[in-house]
């Protein structure tokens, strides 16, 4: 099996990539966080999960390990394959699906093109206590995690985003990040400074 690939980029595709080791070129399926920081010609470094079936063995691979590791929980829930847990990670941050398992929220993962309502309560109702803690917490650009966001402002903050017509993903990693910046504003100037940057 393999758990791991290093090697050099060949081609990026919609879904995937092309990544050259040791002579060879894998086909690797990823999410579009990873595909988006791979370039051609530019070396890689892959977590991979090598799924076997009868007619075929595929490769899904995540350029760090909680997008793995988020992806085996997706995955191992009846009825969500590899294509489905690619397209959650893609459409959202793990910090936001996470923490939309964690919470219950069944609208915001079907929101998710080929996740129906029934699939998003037996996500939730499967994951729920599955789901590290941690996960639910956004990377900031300088690659720290941030707190999940609990405080009364920030869920007020988000609620207004949402309102306003952004994305739910973006939206609850943009006030997590700000928050963790400076966890005592107030749901206005979370709201100012998150449509500053959403924009």
């Amino acid at each position: 099996m393999i758990a791991y690939l290093s090697g050099v980029v060949r081609e990026v595709r919609d879904s995937s990539a092309v990544i050259v080791a040791g002579g060879v070129g894998y086909e690797v399926f990823c999410p579009a966080s990873t595909l988006g920081k791979l370039a051609v010609e530019a070396p890689a470094e892959l977590n991979i999960r090598h799924v076997i079936r009868e007619d075929a063995q595929l490769l899904f691979g995540f350029s760090d390990a909680d997008s793995l590791r988020l992806f085996d929980l997706l995955t191992g829930v009846s009825g969500v394959g590899p294509k489905l847990g690619l397209a959650l990670l893609s459409a959202m941050p793990v910090s936001a699906i996470a923490q939309g398992l964690l919470t219950g929220d069944v609208k915001l993962l079907s929101s998710v093109s080929g996740v129906g309502k029934k699939t998003a309560e037996r996500l939730v109702l499967e994951l729920q206590n599955k789901v590290p803690d941690h996960l639910a917490a956004p990377v900031t650009p300088d690659g720290v995690r941030a707190a999940p966001v609990t405080s009364t402002a920030g869920r007020d903050a988000i609620e207004a985003l949402l309102a306003l017509g952004f994305r739910e993903g973006q939206v609850r990693s943009v006030v997590a990040e700000l928050l963790a910046a400076d966890p005592a504003q107030s749901a206005d100037a979370l709201i100012r400074k998150g449509l500053g940057r959403l924009r």
